[in-house]
């Protein structure tokens, strides 16, 4: 087995911190949940990563989701590069919009109407904003643990770098925004049932994460999921999906065609900008049809649509059409997870995994987490010092419990046996932080 070593990376990353907040412009790519040095990449292909010092990683987070037919994908990069030879950004219609929103529709059929933004936080914000101005109402359900992207009154019990850094509820949201937002313990019917009945005469929306990518990887259960569709249905509240993970990654139709569930509203991110920036969020047409121009709410974004964005994720969306890779990516993902569970347990090391298509999770614990709560229990130092021996002997996990793992199209057998005996290799050696 042998160690990376990343002398660039560190020098790069004591320059970075001189230059912006924490040396990152994501908290969770700062490696504090593992106390680690980020990896600065410089190059990506097919399942692999290559960084400052020129060492080879096999990626299992693909961008956070959206490298599900791997890193430089032909037929993507060939899009990307045709519009940009056309030029980048009009500010202005064009119909690569319209091709998207075309096939996202084809996919999800909940989506009747759909409006293109720049990420997942100004889809999942803009969902809450129209939720609001249709029913008339204010309040709105959240659960612990899903994040929906860092707008103010979402930030609340909030998942993913919150979760990691440990940081209080909502710092910097007024009070005054975060008393209209309230969250409850996710799969935990009975404390909904309970705060849906307190407020549900002033209940907006319920806003949830089916399945969950934030705290590491937790499905929603069934029963809960339609509890919230039947309850929000009767009371005239807005039901939004969060798919901004999930979405075009467990199935073409996402999650709500995995659980047999239709949304009201639907925010989508990642995957269909083909690794661009961008965002969407899509529903019944009633609801829809309340975004300026054609209705009161209002919306913009003057790089929503960017014309290279929807070119990359028309040809990424043409291709998951097209080959459908959902049921082999869940098989490799069972081979990869399986195998490591096999060489944890019979080392004696608790842990348990969960996958649904091309996300994936794993805990050090002998029990699935059903909850942020039960991930938090999880055991920390045996995920940290995993985690950094696997990134320094070339497998790049999230480098934080609190999220979820991705597989592509690219993971071929190859990657998936090397990556076991790598785990092998550590679980023989101990799982230390010793480099």
């Amino acid at each position: 087995m042998t160690h990376n070593k990343i002398d660039k990376s560190i020098a790069l990353f004591k320059e970075a911190k001189t230059l912006m907040p924490g040396g990152v412009n994501s908290p969770v790519r700062a490696f504090k949940n593992i106390n680690g040095n980020p990896i600065f990449f410089e190059r990506a292909s097919g399942a692999y990563l290559y960084d400052a010092d020129h060492n080879e990683y096999i990626d299992y987070i693909g961008s956070w989701g959206p490298m599900i037919m791997g890193h430089s994908h032909p037929d993507i990069v060939s899009a990307i590069k045709n519009q940009v030879e056309l030029g980048t950004s009009y500010g202005a219609p064009t119909s690569l919009e319209s091709d998207v929103a075309r096939l996202i529709r084809k996919c999800i059929p909940s989506i009747e109407k759909i409006r293109m933004v720049n990420s997942g936080t100004e889809a999942t914000m803009t969902t809450i904003r129209l939720a609001r101005g249709f029913t008339g109402r204010n309040k709105i359900i959240k659960f612990d643990g899903c994040y929906h992207g860092h707008v103010d009154s979402l930030l609340i019990k909030a998942g993913s770098g919150v979760a990691t850094f440990g940081l209080p509820d909502s710092p910097g949201v007024p009070a005054d925004l975060a008393k209209y937002t309230f969250s409850c313990e996710y799969n935990n019917k009975e404390q909904f049932l309970e705060i849906f009945n307190e407020i549900k005469d002033d209940l907006a929306a319920v806003i949830v994460e089916p399945i969950a990518g934030n705290m590491g990887f937790v499905p929603g259960h069934e029963d809960f999921l339609k509890l919230l569709r039947e309850t929000t249905t009767a009371n005239n509240s807005i039901l939004i999906f969060d798919e901004v993970m999930s979405g075009f990654r467990v199935s073409l139709g996402g999650a709500q065609e995995i659980y047999n569930i239709t949304p009201d509203l639907t925010a989508l991110g990642k995957v269909i900008g083909g690794g661009l920036p961008v965002g969407a969020f899509g529903g019944k047409e009633e609801i829809m049809n309340y975004l300026a121009p054609s209705g009161p709410v209002y919306q913009a974004g003057t790089l929503s649509g960017n014309p290279l964005a929807m070119a990359g994720g028309t040809a990424l969306l043409q291709l998951l059409i097209k080959e459908n890779p959902f049921k082999e990516l869940e098989r490799n993902a069972s081979v990869l997870l399986d195998g490591m569970k096999t060489l944890m347990i019979e080392s004696g090391i608790p842990f348990s995994i969960n996958k649904i298509g091309g996300m994936f999770g794993f805990f050090f614990s002998e029990e699935l987490p059903n909850n942020i709560n039960d991930v938090a229990k999880t055991d920390d130092v045996l995920f940290s010092n995993f985690l950094n021996s696997c990134i320094r002997s070339g497998i790049y996990f999230a480098p934080s419990k609190y999220e979820a793992g991705f597989i592509s199209a690219m993971h071929k057998d190859e990657e998936i046996n090397r990556t076991l005996e790598t785990v092998k290799q550590i679980i023989q050696k101990g799982i230390t932080n010793e480099i």
